[in-house]
């Protein structure tokens, strides 16, 4: 039984959706547009200012799709109407982020400097030289965007130097000195 699926997902002011053949669904918002096909098993009725999915039959398979797809078309709808950030936290001497141009250029600790190009839908800002500011309208591309960017110097456990999301929390070790 799929708790998430059954919860009924509110449509915001100002944001459109619209539900075509081939369970291809449309939103529109105030921050952009976005388009996803779901599968053919699963329904979704707009009704109002609510959208509710369901499920033709209790099969396995169904019953997995079914709060995807709701989680999935949930994402969608606040992704236009409110948009999705993630911060990352530059710790470490030397290490620092620059934007040039529509390049994100890290400088950590490596013999170069590592360029990221902004894919196509997303803003960087770079606030401050030890900051990384991600955003956009589609969750999964904010999302890994921000971890290919933590990818290029995780944090490490014993000084805590590296690039990690804001309020992030990295479990230290004591180090030889501990024994």
């Amino acid at each position: 039984m799929s708790r998430i699926g059954n919860k009924v997902i509110a449509i915001p002011a100002g944001v459109e959706v619209t539900v075509a053949d081939n369970n291809e669904i449309k939103v529109k918002g105030p921050k952009g547009e976005l388009t996803r096909k779901f599968n053919e098993a699963i329904s979704f009725e707009v009704e109002g200012a609510e959208i509710t999915v369901a499920r033709p039959n209790e099969e396995k398979f169904t019953k997995m799709i079914h709060g995807t797809s709701r989680a999935l078309l949930n994402n969608m709808i606040t992704g236009v109407s409110d948009g999705y950030t993630k911060e990352l936290e530059i710790i470490g001497v030397g290490y620092r982020a620059a934007k040039q141009g529509t390049k994100l250029v890290l400088s950590a600790g490596y013999s170069h400097p590592v360029e990221f190009e902004t894919p196509a839908g997303l803003t960087v800002e770079v606030p401050a030289q030890t900051q990384v500011v991600i955003s956009g309208i589609d969750k999964q591309a904010v999302g890994e965007f921000a971890a290919n960017v933590r990818k290029v110097r995780p944090p490490e456990p014993y000084k805590g130097k590296g690039i990690r999301y804001k309020g992030e929390h990295v479990r230290r070790k004591e180090g030889k000195k501990a024994k």
